[in-house]
């Protein structure tokens, strides 16, 4: 059997014992402290009684047992100072900012003063706006302080003995995450360290990132469920955890954050002046012209903290903020890779002081297709300027030009490309007007054709295109099956029609299978999962699904975001708003990723039965055909029914036949049940 990990209240207690066992000058100050309280929130367990000399149980000043612990560290000692709430280090902040700190230096040489502040800090416990703060961003910048932060990748024995050795300094502990375990991997994720001691946690999940998130510690948790959530959509986030805040050392991570599509900074304190902020800020200065976008930056409401637990989840940031965060800066428009030139030469001819090369969109396309330039050539463009809008297999994505001056255009519309293609040039504003384009040697020609030329032909469209590389692969991963089930919808066709003169929303057929499936999710968890690998398989916490539409321009599967919380009106109109958007062709990629199961739609009259392709990484398709009539006997008297047929193709690694069985009876319940419509259609 498996030992757990510790809880990380157990591994800080565990790191204090170490400390005192290799530092017998160390001693430890703090109110309630001792045994048999052992501080506010266990840290202390066993210390006083073990060292009872060493270990101080103080008097409610928390500027006094500051000035006590700052004359321990000048006379030789080293001092671990409990703060019994991060909120109270305000009234210590004067011997902080003015004596702890300032003593490094200002005797003419360096002091050493070990001194480490331990301040539990954050909210999610309901304690209330003088109790639940997250206050790092007040300690930023002192000179001579260093700030650490408790993390459930870093060892705290090293935080602290680096901490110690480096200070003053101050630890900052999320009350959270005191009662949650260490991590070191599991079947999805892992983790490395990056750089020197106490360096940077780098968790990483089972593909190349699309988003990489820096994060302090206390924020690691809601971080590492937000990967999986984002992981169950099609976006693989990747985590960077700082065993120290401040000096903040980003050389070593500089690497990592030149590829991903999107960079985020995440922390529970309000904005403004924040560890986030300082990160953002060198990463623009540092990698302005690597990133696609700017630095995203995620921190909790500008409020004080409630008492309140449903209006404190309101305030701080959460799962759902990073989650939803990341997907909204995803979809919006994406700047451009700008690769400097050097200064021109005197010739009298501007020189390109820029390039704009096509940035990598997604994990599934080499090539994209350059659909419209949104400005003309010679126009002066901004870094905010819409530059170029590229077509993907499934989506049309709007790049910005990242640079200012006046563009030169080297592609033509139409004309297909490949990642890291030269889309343009910028030369400054008041430079002479460039010479005739010529051609770009990155552009991917087209394959000619082989057919006689007197033959008719159909070339696939970039949408066709995306759809048959999916079918392949389906066919070739995938060994499906197949299930299923004739289901009566008389009833629910007469309360649909009802439903919708009743409430104005235009509910059918489709609404209601999707709400029905979703609706299945609870009891069938795994019929909704992603295959991560061939033997491992994420389930999803809500329902997306997918839904097949094909308005004459090519095959999309546009997602719903979790059906089953939602009414079948919102869902309704969510169908309607990506019905127009396939007619005009106008998704984004984050509208078309992240489906746990997909609905097929074939509700064309005469369509009997459809055997739909999973999806990979998907594990299950639904299908359903239009209605038809039907004769059925009840009590020995023929009745004409109203029938569709349900199916449900399913990768047969996952899901068994019992199962699939068992979901299509669940789902046609809700269908045809008059005791469960009214959940259904609500």
């Amino acid at each position: 059997m498996t030992t757990p990990e510790p809880r990380v209240v157990e591994a800080l207690n565990r790191a204090l014992h170490r400390l005192f066992a290799e530092r017998p000058g160390l001693h430890l100050l703090g109110e309630d402290v001792l045994d048999p309280y052992g501080g506010a929130f266990k840290v202390t367990k066993g210390l006083s009684t073990a060292h009872p000399d060493r270990v101080l149980s103080t008097p409610l000043s928390e500027a006094g047992i500051a000035g006590v612990a700052a004359g321990l560290a000048l006379a030789g000692g080293e001092v671990v100072l409990e703060v019994m709430f991060g909120d109270f280090a305000a009234l210590m902040f004067d011997q902080v900012l003015n004596l702890i700190s300032k003593s490094v230096t200002m005797y003419g040489h360096v002091v050493p003063m070990p001194v480490v502040l331990r301040c539990p800090v954050g909210g999610g416990r309901g304690y209330g706006p003088t109790h639940s703060q997250s206050v790092q961003k007040h300690f930023l910048g002192i000179p001579n302080l260093a700030l650490y932060e408790t993390t459930p990748f870093h060892d705290p024995h090293v935080l602290l003995t680096h901490a110690l050795d480096e200070g003053p300094a101050v630890l900052f502990e999320d009350k959270v995450l005191y009662t949650r375990r260490m991590f070191t991997g599991d079947d999805l994720f892992r983790v490395t360290t990056t750089g020197p001691s106490p360096g940077w946690a780098h968790v990483t999940g089972p593909g190349p990132a699309d988003v990489v998130l820096l994060c302090p510690g206390g924020v690691a948790h809601r971080a590492l469920a937000a990967a999986r959530t984002l992981l169950d959509q099609g976006v693989h986030l990747h985590l960077l955890v700082p065993g120290r805040l401040h000096p903040l050392d980003l050389d070593d991570v500089l690497p990592l954050l030149r590829q991903p599509r999107l960079v985020a900074v995440a922390e529970e304190s309000t904005a403004g002046g924040t560890w986030g902020a300082e990160v953002a800020a060198q990463l623009h200065e540092r990698l302005w012209h690597d990133l696609s976008a700017p630095v995203l930056r995620l921190s909790s409401k500008d409020s004080i903290i409630p008492s309140s637990r449903h209006l404190e989840d309101q305030v701080l940031l959460g799962e759902h903020d990073i989650v939803s965060g990341v997907l909204g800066a995803l979809r919006s428009p994406v700047r451009t890779h700008v690769a400097e030139k050097p200064a021109a030469a005197s010739t009298g001819v501007a020189r390109p002081a820029a390039t704009i090369t096509a940035p990598k969109l997604n994990n599934n396309d080499e090539t994209y297709l350059v659909l419209a330039w949104l400005v003309q050539d010679g126009d002066e463009v901004e870094p905010s300027t819409p530059l170029v809008e590229l077509e993907t297999s499934k989506a049309v994505e709007v790049v910005e030009a990242g640079v200012t001056g006046r563009v030169r255009l080297l592609v033509q519309e139409n004309t297909e490309i490949g990642v890291g293609a030269v889309l343009a040039e910028v030369v400054d504003a008041d430079a002479p007007e460039p010479p005739a384009t010529t051609a770009n040697p990155t552009v991917v020609a087209a394959e000619p054709a082989t057919a006689p030329a007197d033959a008719r032909t159909h070339v696939l469209s970039r949408a066709q295109r995306g759809t048959a590389a999916v079918v392949t692969r389906a066919h070739r991963e995938v060994p499906a099956a197949f299930t299923a089930v004739e289901v009566v919808v008389d009833v629910l066709t007469d309360r649909l029609r009802r439903y919708s003169d009743d409430s104005g929303a235009q509910v059918g057929l489709p609404e209601a299978v999707v709400k029905a499936v979703a609706g299945a999710h609870p009891d069938f968890a795994h019929l909704f999962g992603t295959l991560t690998g061939d033997h491992v398989v994420s389930l999803p916490d809500a329902p997306h699904v997918a839904v097949t539409m094909d308005v004459g321009n090519g095959l999309y599967t546009p997602v719903v975001r979790d059906c089953g919380q939602r009414s079948i009106a919102d869902i309704a109109d969510d169908l309607m708003d990506l019905r127009m958007k396939a007619y005009r062709g106008e998704f984004t990629a984050g509208e078309l990723t992240g489906g746990t199961i997909t609905v097929s739609l074939n509700l064309d009259e005469g369509v009997l039965l459809v055997q739909p392709i999973v999806m990979w990484p998907q594990v299950c398709m639904v299908s359903v055909s239009g209605p038809r009539a039907s004769i059925a006997i009840e009590d020995g008297v023929p009745v004409r029914r109203s029938v569709v047929t349900l199916g449900l193709a399913y990768d047969h690694r996952v899901v068994n036949g019992r199962d699939a069985a068992a979901f299509l009876r669940a789902v046609a319940e809700s269908l045809s049940d008059p005791q469960r419509l009214d959940k259904l259609v609500e």
